[in-house]
Parts: structure tokens; C-alpha cells; sequence
């Protein structure tokens, strides 16, 4: 018999690793996976700022950042609207989320905080975990946001 193929996830590790680029893990894998996969982080990562025990996303970029330099932490590219779609809540970076009504930079932070700490958001009514959003400023944005 043919065996069945096991969930996988694939991810893009970039930054301050020994060989950054994309791996393929089991479904389930975490950030730590991932950092052993390309080679472990090089002396001066700040994996202080990473939640090494979160679950990854497949599909998802993750960017391990040198002590003292800014920038974001687990992003893809900004992900503004593309061809008319909703505004991804797992890769927008706060400068897309900004672009939300309602949305501030201190509420972008939120969002993003809120997900390098706890994970990928699982549906849109997660926004209403991220203090400082509540049931209006999700109804106004329902229509703009997705979770891929």
C-alpha cells in the first residue's frame, strides 16, 4: 500500500541563522524547528525577542533578528490588498495594518505582538484577544481582513 503523506509546513528562515532559506517540517513544528533546520541561530541573534515555542504557519516567513536592530520579527513582505483581496492577519506587518480604519500604529503593534506571542490568528474574531479591539472596530474591519 501506498503509504499516506504526512502534513507538513513549509517556512522562510532569514536573519542573523547559519543557512537561511525555505524547509519543509512536520505539521505541528515549532520556531525552534526551524532554527535547528537552518543551522541555528549565529553568535549576536537576539532570540530573546522570538517565542521559540510557537507554533509555525505554513507559508510563513520568520526573520531572526541581530541584538539591537529593529525590524519585524515573523512577516512576509507587507501585505497590503492585492487585486482587490482582503488584508492577510498573519502577514500583514504594521504598516498594512495601519492602512485599517480604525487601526493606529499602537493598535498595528498590538496586532502583531499578539501574534509573534501567541501564534497565528485562527479566524478574525481573534482580533477580539488584542486589547484595545472590540466588536465595532472588528465589524469595520471584518470586510478587509482575512486569515489565511
Amino acid at each position: 500500500p501506498t503509504p499516506t503523506p504526512q502534513p507538513v509546513v513549509q517556512v522562510h528562515i532569514s536573519g542573523a541563522v547559519a543557512r537561511p532559506g525555505r524547509y519543509t517540517l512536520p505539521a505541528g513544528a515549532r520556531l525552534e524547528d526551524a532554527l535547528m533546520s537552518a543551522g541555528g541561530a549565529l553568535a549576536g541573534a537576539d532570540l530573546e525577542r522570538l517565542n521559540l515555542a510557537r507554533p509555525l504557519a505554513d507559508g510563513e516567513k520568520v526573520v531572526v533578528p541581530l541584538a539591537g536592530a529593529g525590524g519585524a520579527l515573523a512577516a512576509e513582505p507587507p501585505a497590503v490588498m492585492q487585486e482587490g483581496g482582503p488584508l492577510d492577519l498573519n502577514t500583514a506587518d504594521v504598516h498594512a495594518l495601519e492602512s485599517l480604519p480604525g487601526i493606529g500604529p499602537v493598535l498595528a503593534q498590538r496586532i502583531v505582538d499578539y501574534r509573534t506571542r501567541y501564534g497565528p490568528f485562527s479566524q478574525v474574531d481573534d482580533l477580539l484577544k488584542v486589547q484595545g479591539i472590540g466588536p465595532k472596530t472588528l465589524e469595520r474591519i471584518r470586510p478587509l481582513v482575512t486569515v489565511r
